[in-house]
């Protein structure tokens, strides 16, 4: 596996949540870049043959949007 992709929602009361699509790893941050750090871990945690863990972590930010018709 070269990369993995994480769907990253945001949650205005508890910062961001990230789910990698086909894995099972999920987590979670109150800013970005401690999402990223817990990403990092994740990975690391899920993957620990080195041979099998993904270079690349795509971010793939999903945001919903509501509007009045």
């Amino acid at each position: 596996m070269k990369e993995v992709i994480f769907e990253v929602l945001e949650d205005p009361a508890e910062g961001y949540t990230a789910s990698a699509l086909g894995i099972g790893i999920h987590t979670q941050g109150e800013t970005l870049d401690e999402l990223k750090i817990q990403i990092r871990d994740a990975i690391d945690c899920y993957f620990d043959d080195g041979e099998t863990r993904p270079a690349v972590a795509r971010l793939h930010f999903v945001r919903d949007e509501l509007m009045a018709v």
